[in-house]
């Protein structure tokens, strides 16, 4: 048996566990809700924490701005 083969035998079980493993974590993700809300993230990086303030006291928010 020449060399190459001998590392295939390693090699391709090693890539099928791998694999395996990341189908499994994938499949997790997907089951606890990883990917139920695609929107918020990207609008809640924008939010500045002061929405509360302005709800609470409109007049104090027209204060602050410029």
């Amino acid at each position: 048996m020449n060399r190459t083969m001998e590392v295939l035998i390693y090699l391709i079980p090693v890539a099928l566990v791998l694999g395996g493993t990341g189908l499994v974590a994938f499949m997790w993700s997907l089951r606890s809700g990883q990917y139920d809300d695609m929107e918020g993230p990207k609008w809640r990086i924008l939010d500045d924490g002061d929405l509360q303030e302005n709800i609470a006291s409109p007049e104090a928010a027209k204060r602050k701005a410029p």
